[in-house]
């Protein structure tokens, strides 16, 4: 995530103050003949970074208001391509940052909440939802842009509620982007009659040249809603035609694939892939239109003629044609285009699964709650797998004395399959608590602080559960072996069968994490009760067959015994982990 010194809100405030006061200068000379160069900058510079931290603060202010909720529609929703556009675009629009997105995305697919493929039609989604800044920009609302600021900061104030506070933060920061703009704007009007900036602008209309301009300017800020809503303002001013500000469009919408591109540095073989896919759509869409820019600029022309807009309108409606031009083109092909991608960054072969690692886990994140607690529930989710595969192991030393190799790393054995995983859970739970313990220090929603608390619980009984695997019924293999002699054939097939309805528990407990299902979660809980009877059937079973001197019963009594015994506390674990999971995410999905 990208860290900024206007992240605080006091710095933020204090900045607006002076650059409201600068304005008041800057404004106070703007009728004189003479440029002012140096004034001129400052004022562009400083409504630049007005209205970066005016989108920052609405994008807060959002997704505080809707953050989880924004997840739980893209986790559901995006099973169908159609529905991925439209849900990216309504994503996009609401935390007005499509880099925010496609970072869900990476901790989605990660977690396996979503496939590759299907982030590919929320990533065309995301591309129209940043259309809609440059839309309201073009409606002129820089008029009311003080107006929106004293409303904010009034409802910010005098909320009662962390959710109304959080809406007037997002109308305060609506309201100081727009003042950037109209700063901006002003500071832009000597420059109308400058004939040698004119000629520069002009010579813009080269696709190449405006298509770098555009690309650079926006890698560098980081953010094309800023640099398009600058080409608005200077359209606003006469200062750029449409054939100058189409090319430049296009570039931005290649410069803002930086970001995404950071985002995926260090990180999983999915996350570059969410990032490249992001790439390549901009790249071929870009490609696709500079050949008929002056075709395209006559059609949005004629477009905006018919309800009589200007230069600005008219650029904010080339950049929403782009965009949605470029989702209907390429939804229908998106399996290919996933395709393509995984071809150029296949699966890696190697030891780095090995690794004692956390996957998803991000320091940068800790700033955004939302964000954060997606990354250490893709961690959890992944604590479940490891689980799974230690308890589907461990049973097989009591089918057979043959040794093994592990069923997903050949190259180690069995036991050292389970000691690695084992590592692996005492290592996540430190990582994971730490990490949620940071978030919680934050400003975090009532809900999320529960999430966050519940979490906590969670890993706690997952890694349990694996010292029960490791320290309890490891070393019963050892006395296993040691009898010299099986179990009996009926007391084998309970064991097994036993062995795998606790299996299919902690399966559940692993797709329910995935796909935040809570209807799974609740089939844990139904389930327990059922699986603990089923345990008092089997026992009594064999206390039957020791009764009647079965040799093999009473040889292994004590392995068999002990065997079911840390089974069931298995199954008792899972379900408490079920029930604590269902009661936190209940109140947000």
């Amino acid at each position: 995530m990208r860290k900024t010194i206007l992240r605080s809100p006091k710095t933020g405030m204090l900045l607006f103050l002076f650059l409201f006061v600068f304005y008041g200068v800057l404004h106070a000379g703007t009728d004189s003949q003479q440029i002012s160069w140096a004034m001129l900058v400052f004022g562009l510079m400083g409504g630049l970074a007005l209205f970066l931290y005016g989108m920052e603060l609405m994008s807060e202010g959002m997704t505080k208001t809707a953050g989880n909720k924004m997840r739980s529609i893209l986790a559901i929703l995006t099973r169908n391509r159609v529905i991925a556009l439209f849900c990216g675009a309504f994503v996009t629009m609401v935390i007005q940052s499509s880099s925010a997105t496609t970072v869900m995305l990476v901790s989605f697919v990660q977690a396996s909440l979503m496939s590759f493929t299907q982030t590919m039609g929320v990533i065309l989604g995301a591309g129209i939802g940043t259309t809609i800044t440059a839309q309201m920009i073009a409606f002129k609302l820089t008029d009311y842009a003080l107006l929106m600021i004293a409303i904010g900061f009034l409802i910010r104030l005098m909320g009662k509620t962390q959710a109304t506070r959080n809406i007037g933060e997002a109308v305060l920061g609506f309201g100081i982007l727009f003042f950037g703009m109209k700063m901006m704007s002003d500071a832009m009007k000597p420059l109308r009659t400058y004939t040698a900036f004119i000629d520069l602008l002009r010579g813009l209309e080269n696709p190449v040249m405006g298509i770098l301009v555009g690309a650079i300017f926006t890698a560098l800020i980081q953010s094309s809603s800023a640099f398009t809503g600058i080409l608005i303002v200077l359209a606003q001013q006469n200062l750029i035609t449409l054939e100058a500000g189409i090319p430049m469009v296009l570039g931005a919408n290649i410069g803002t694939c930086v970001t995404a591109g950071l985002a995926s540095m260090g990180g999983s073989r999915e996350a570059k892939r969410v990032a490249l896919a992001h790439v390549i759509f901009r790249i071929a869409g870009v490609l696709l239109f500079m050949w008929w820019i002056p075709t395209f600029a006559d059609l949005v022309r004629t477009l905006a003629e018919s309800f009589g807009s200007g230069p600005a309108r008219q650029i904010a409606n080339a950049h929403t044609i782009f965009n949605v031009s470029l989702a209907l083109i390429f939804l229908p092909f998106t399996q290919v285009f996933a395709a393509l991608v995984v071809k150029i960054l296949p699966d890696k072969e190697s030891d780095k699964q090995l690794e004692i690692v956390t996957q998803f886990l991000d320091e940068g994140s800790i700033l955004n709650p939302a964000l954060a607690i997606d990354l250490a529930r893709s961690e959890v989710s992944r604590m479940a797998r490891l689980l799974w595969r230690m308890l589907d192991a461990v049973i097989i030393p009591f089918e057979t004395k043959e040794p093994r190799e592990d069923k997903f790393f050949p190259n180690l054995s069995l036991m050292e399959g389970i000691d690695m995983r084992e590592k692996k859970l005492d290592f996540l739970e430190e990582k994971i608590r730490q990490f949620l313990i940071k978030v919680s220090k934050n400003e975090t929603s009532e809900d999320q602080s529960r999430e966050i608390f519940s979490l906590i619980s969670i890993i706690t009984d997952i890694e349990t559960i694996g010292d029960l695997i490791h320290r309890n019924i490891v070393p019963l293999i050892q006395k296993k072996h040691d009898l010299e002699q099986d179990f009996s054939d009926e007391g084998k097939e309970e064991l097994m069968i036993y062995h795998k309805k606790v299996c299919k528990q902690i399966g559940l407990l692993e797709e329910a994490f995935a796909e935040l299902d809570l209807n799974k979660a609740k089939l844990i809980m139904d389930k327990e009760r059922k699986y603990l009877d089923l345990e008092l059937q089997y026992m009594a079973r064999h206390l039957q067959r020791l009764v009647q001197e079965n040799h093999s019963t009473n040889e292994t009594h004590e392995v068999h015994t002990e065997l079911m015994e840390q089974m069931k506390q298995i199954i008792v674990y899972t379900s408490n982990i079920a029930k604590t999971f269902f009661s936190a995410k209940s109140t947000l999905i």
